[in-house]
């Protein structure tokens, strides 16, 4: 920590140190409604012809390259790519030197109708077997075409793991888009978590619908190719056109991104879990039957089971449609989720739940609602040191444009909404303390604007875990500056 100087310097250091062990983010601060409303840029779609959408050059060449974990631990990638005028190849060089590419690995190629648009042909491969903590180089493609990337691998599993996350949702492919892309590509985030909405290609008809998940597929990946993006599916991956005769829900979404799903036991694609670094992610889907018995109802009480905490502390959730938004709109859309998995969340001690959807940026202190009944109980959520901190983060920047109407008053759970476009970051430091930011899209210029220090739900309140030292303090709170300590024990 930083010395303060004068003569109250001891007095000051201990007591910055009991605001940054003790002070939770429900510490019952009133909530803050920002009144900045602001889209530098207007709610439409890029045009076709813009340099972002730009094809590759070279015949066949590989295009809408993006990359996703590959199995349970980290140490796998997905590689995925689409290749326009036929199949070619669908094996990934690969190897730790950019001059060297002493491995290989072969995947396969599918493609798909849509009403009277037929795709790519796309390419997944299965890339395993990688060491932790490397960077690899990998090339696809064939002759002049090919083309070459890089990604890195997370770290061993370990509690005290450090790793950044970004958190982007409904993204689509606005020029807003596009400044929050750029600006979460300058955070330092290693891998994004993404809660749902992609490409708004639904909001075309007929051909339209494919080519706009194509022009998104190369719109991403000056970030994607690069590292893994964790999927959750939203609303408008649905592509439920009966007019069109396509009644397959999910379909396009299911042929372009794949996930890991197998190697977590689940049955379907659309929810999963990984385990990164120090985090254990579980990834829900908001439109598939989450109900009692249903499959995902039934995963999910089993991976919950598979959660080991002393390995990985952090336990994030991702879904689409938040369970608790002060927002007009799409208010209570996740009730229903928040009814059957709340409580799990507070016995497991979820430390956070991101979700999208509303196209607005709001934050909750912890808080339950899991008390209620029909005949008695709390009729209100109630502060709860159990429960998750809720991130809605559906503030990409998609042509649907913001959601400006917060109900008033706000409710005394919410602790920061604002309606902006922006992107997030939580950066892990250790087993118990993470740095968590929203940064507002301003003027083309990305603005920290809410942030607060998240402390580890179960080495928190463990009775059993080992005295915190030094190091610990010292790595949560060493990029805080000294004025913004001063200001929280204020």
């Amino acid at each position: 920590m930083r010395k303060v100087k004068g003569r109250g310097s001891i007095f000051l250091q201990l007591l910055l140190t009991f605001f940054v062990f003790f002070s939770f983010v429900d510490s019952g601060n009133a909530g803050v409604t920002s009144t900045f409303i602001r889209s530098e840029w207007p709610s439409v779609d890029i045009p076709l012809d813009d340099k972002v959408f730009a094809v590759p050059e070279g015949h066949n060449a590989p295009q809408q390259v993006h990359i996703t974990q590959g199995d349970y631990d980290g140490k796998a990638v997905i590689i995925s790519w689409v290749t326009a005028d036929e199949p070619g190849s669908s094996q990934v060089r690969y190897g730790t030197s950019e001059k060297n590419y002493g491995f290989s690995a072969d995947g396969t190629v599918t493609n798909y109708t849509f009403y009277n648009y037929k795709s790519g042909y796309i390419h997944q491969c299965l890339v395993d077997g990688l060491a932790y903590n490397t960077k690899y180089y990998y090339k696809i493609g064939n002759g002049d075409s090919a083309r070459k990337f890089w990604f890195q691998t997370p770290p061993e599993i370990h509690p005290d793991a450090p790793y950044k996350f970004g958190i982007i949702g409904d993204l689509g492919q606005t020029y807003n888009s596009l400044s929050t892309v750029e600006h979460y590509m300058q955070s330092g985030g290693e891998a994004v978590l993404f809660v749902g909405d992609l490409s708004y290609a639904d909001r075309y008809q007929y051909h339209d619908v494919g080519v706009r998940w194509d022009t998104w597929g190369r719109f991403i990946e000056r970030s994607a190719a690069s590292q893994a993006w964790i999927w959750a599916a939203g609303n408008h991956e649905i592509d439920y056109m009966p007019y069109m005769g396509e009644v397959t829900p999910f379909k396009s979404y299911l042929h372009r991104y794949p996930t890991p799903y197998a190697a977590s036991k689940s049955s379907n694609p659309l929810w999963y879990a990984i385990r990164r670094a120090s985090a254990h992610i579980i990834i829900l889907s908001s439109y598939s039957p989450f109900v009692k018995y249903t499959p995902q109802w039934r995963w999910l009480q089993e991976e919950f089971k598979r959660v080991d905490r002393e390995k990985t502390p952090w336990l994030i959730v991702l879904m689409h449609a938040p369970i608790y938004s002060s927002n007009e709109a799409h208010f209570m859309e996740g009730e229903s989720m928040r009814a059957v998995f709340e409580y799990w969340f507070v016995k497991h001690k979820v430390d956070v739940v991101f979700a999208g959807h509303v196209h607005a940026y709001e934050r909750s202190y912890r808080i339950s609602n899991i008390h209620y009944n029909v005949s008695g109980g709390d009729r209100y959520p109630v502060p709860d040191k159990s429960a998750p901190v809720y991130i809605t983060a559906g503030d990409g920047g998609n042509q649907e444009g913001l959601a400006g109407r917060f109900r008033d008053p706000q409710p005394d759970y919410s602790a920061f909404r604002e309606a902006s476009y922006g992107h997030s970051t939580l950066e892990i430091k250790n087993r118990t303390h993470a740095l968590y930011h929203w940064n507002r899209n301003d003027d083309g210029k990305r603005v920290p604007t809410d942030s607060f220090i998240l402390h580890n739900q179960f080495w928190a309140n463990n009775r059993r875990r080992r005295k915190l030292n030094k190091r610990h303090l010292h790595s949560a709170i060493a990029n805080v500056p000294l004025s913004e300590r001063l200001r929280r024990c204020a």
